[in-house]
């Protein structure tokens, strides 16, 4: 270590700060010890904790081989890798590219793979790469009938519940507090879980693992064997975990007993980026580090170098609405890139409509310039792409579909493809309303059922069936005539004319495959109540958690554009039909509420979508609701600080105007200032009664109130 120190002291060490923002030379410089960063989308986060690892290297305080560094991708982990061999030179040589990063599990594997043997003996272990078949055969013994699409879902319960560090016993209880949705009743979840850890620990002559279990048996290793921790505390001295608003509780164990009663770790989160709750994953522990860590460094770093100000204003306003606890993380972003087009908005008849909009606005971008590759599509849930696959053929644009396969490529569509094949084939010749309710009940024994399943994996082959049944709905609207032998050839016509994908094609991609990634133009699409927020979290109540995770979601789709940004939303799902669906109360506030704001690329020409509430998404109809964004008998966030900050402000203006209190402003505008907290122009003159006149009268005042709530 002293030779390290006299190695790396010095100007290479003054290399690494030259290009950083003073926030990002914070982060960087702060001493060894509990550090922890709040990035927000597009700040330069992997560049900082790269930096503050060579930082930490070149300045002698920690040698490479010492740091342990680990995010929760493969690609992410690569990405870190790639950054610190490329530091190494800059840093003078002193090594940073053989610091360890990698993801927990990988980081994990390794350490019980080296471990093991002391531990356990001759006994070797194998790793479980699938557990479907452990798991079924556990579901039989238990005597639990399950499908194959139930099968997967006890398989995530059972990861969700080892990821939770629940045992099969305290199950029942658990889904209960936290009212999960679950594939099958509790009890019969807690059955197979257990019958699936029995399975495992009886395999002769090794013992079986899930990926789990790599973690449990890591953590359990240092902690109840001395020589193991020593050893391994020995090894590695420097921590760094990256996404850390996603750890669960087993990975945040197996972080602790890295730890030990050290505190040599950095941490880098965004609470309002936390979008895997579904998985185990929670903020708590970003939000508490603080309190664990009294002093600890904490660094803010809301400079976003990816987006637009128009994009990052927006972005914004729509996380500004957020409630509950990490609401009061929320990171103000500030746009460095030059200034870029209004974010558009276009409300759409149905979503064949909406599809083809956007199909033609992407060919209008290509022609202009911009790359395939640099253009995405995000929707909700996988079931949403198929209606733009189609759209995108039909107007000649090549594209990948990312995360997932392609509508007409997945299993449950080409189950149902041949059960109406065969159907054909044994002469059904129905027309009209019965081909349609025929297709149906031919679909229902594959998963089309009336109500959507809980469990995840049903849901999503019911969401696959329900908008093939949906697409031969519009077939037959618009073609009475049509036979059951016509709609299976032109479904597989359909099926094989989708680009396959290629490398430079557009983007169709679900919110959640998103995440990580951004590209120059992209179109947020299907934003409408029961979609985004989905339906099943919006059973659980307007101000559930479940809706709130949604909110994130949208707001991460957001971020992933760096200049073009459109949101679009349809009124009805096929042509004709009928138009019940409203915009999602993300847009309330949002989206423009007159055609002459909504650009160029709004679909309506009569209206812009009508005022709603924000919480529950009703109308809006009394001027007093209209300015607070939320109907009266709503719940209110109301900061109270800022509203008695805002009164004494507007008084001591409305003195020197020698005006009343009202013409500076209403009671109801600082309420909704208050329950908004707007944090940019855009924010403020959303409130309907700010104009452009007491924007520049009173903005700069407000705004620095807002800001300074804290």
């Amino acid at each position: 270590m002293d030779a390290m120190a006299s190695q790396g002291s010095g100007a290479p060490a003054g290399a690494l700060l030259e290009d950083l923002d003073s926030e990002q030379r914070e982060a960087v410089q702060a001493p060894r010890g509990p550090v922890c960063v709040l990035a927000g989308a597009g700040t330069g986060k992997t560049r900082t904790i790269t930096r503050r690892i060579a930082h930490l290297v070149a300045a002698g305080h920690v040698a490479p081989s010492q740091v342990l560094a680990v995010t929760f991708t493969s690609r992410a982990a690569g990405e870190m890798r790639v950054r610190l061999r490329s530091l190494d030179q800059q840093a003078g040589g002193v090594g940073t590219g053989i610091v360890q990063a990698m993801t927990f599990h990988a980081a994990a594997r390794r350490q019980l793979q080296y471990f093991w043997p002391r531990l356990v003996g001759d006994t070797g272990w194998e790793l479980l790469d699938s557990k479907f078949a452990v798991v079924a055969q556990a579901a039989n013994r238990q005597s639990v009938k399950a499908s194959t699409d139930d099968v997967r879902d006890l398989a995530g319960e059972i990861e969700w519940a080892k990821a939770s560090l629940i045992s099969p016993e305290a199950y029942p209880a658990e889904v209960a507090r936290v009212g999960r949705d679950i594939p099958l009743d509790a009890a019969k979840v807690a059955a197979v879980y257990a019958g699936y850890e029995t399975l495992k620990a009886r395999r002769e002559g090794t013992t079986l693992l899930d990926f789990d279990d790599l973690l449990l048996h890591t953590a359990a290793a240092i902690e109840n064997d001395a020589a193991v921790a020593q050893e391994f505390r020995d090894r590695y001295r420097c921590f760094v975990v990256d996404e850390y608003q996603d750890v669960t509780p087993l990975q945040q164990r197996v972080l602790d007993a890295w730890l030990g009663e050290r505190d040599d770790l950095t941490v880098v989160g965004d609470a309002n980026q936390t979008i895997y709750s579904f998985t185990g994953a929670t903020p708590n522990h970003l939000l508490d580090f603080s309190r664990r860590f009294p002093d600890a460094t904490v660094v803010r770093l809301e400079r976003d170098y990816r987006s637009t100000p128009q994009v990052v204003s927006l972005a914004n306003r729509v996380i500004g609405a957020a409630r509950g606890r990490m609401a009061g993380s929320r990171l103000h972003l500030v746009g460095q890139r030059p200034p870029g087009p209004e974010p558009s908005f276009a409300e759409h008849t149905d979503e064949v409509a909406e599809a083809t909009a956007v199909a033609k606005s992407i060919k209008k971008l290509i022609q202009g310039g911009t790359a395939p590759s640099e253009i995405a599509v995000l929707y909700r849930i996988n079931a949403q792409s198929e209606v733009y696959e189609e759209a995108l053929t039909e107007a000649g644009v090549a594209f990948q579909v990312r995360g997932g396969e392609g509508f007409f490529s997945r299993q449950e569509v080409r189950q149902a493809l041949l059960a109406l094949q065969r159907a054909a084939e044994r002469g059904a010749e129905v027309t009209g309303a019965e081909l349609a309710s025929g297709v149906r009940d031919l679909l229902e024994p594959l998963g089309l059922t009336v109500e959507a399943p809980t469990g995840t994996k049903a849901r999503e082959r019911w969401e696959a069936l329900t908008a093939l049944a949906e697409l031969v709905d519009e077939d037959v609207a618009q073609r009475p005539d049509l036979d059951l032998r016509t709609l299976v050839a032109e479904l597989r016509q359909r099926a094989d004319s989708r680009h396959p994908p290629v490398v430079q094609g557009v983007t169709l991609a679900s919110l959640h495959a998103a995440k990580g990634l951004e590209w120059d133009a992209v179109f947020l699409v299907g934003l409408a109540d029961g979609t985004l927020p989905i339906s099943h979290a919006l059973s659980k109540g307007a101000e559930s958690e479940a809706v709130e995770e949604e909110r994130r979601l949208f707001y991460v789709g957001i971020t992933r554009a760096r200049m073009h940004l459109s949101l679009s939303w349809a009124l009805a799902r096929a042509p004709g039909g009928r138009q019940g669906r409203r915009p999602s109360r993300f847009l309330n506030g949002v989206a423009p509420q007159s055609p002459a704001d909504a650009g160029p690329g709004r679909a309506r020409k009569q209206r812009g979508p009508a005022p709603r509430c924000r919480v529950c998404n009703g109308p809006l109809t009394t001027p007093a609701s209209i300015m607070l964004r939320r109907c009266e008998t709503c719940p209110s966030d109301l900061d109270e600080d800022l509203l008695a900050g805002l009164k004494e402000w507007r008084l001591r203006i409305a003195k020197e105007m020698s005006v009343p209190a009202y013409v500076v402003f209403t009671d109801n505008t600082l309420i909704a200032i208050a329950e908004t907290l707007p944090t940019d122009d855009a924010a403020l003159v959303a409130i309907p009664g700010i104009g452009a006149r007491k924007l520049e009268q009173f903005g700069p005042d407000v705004l620095e109130l807002v800001r300074g709530r804290s």
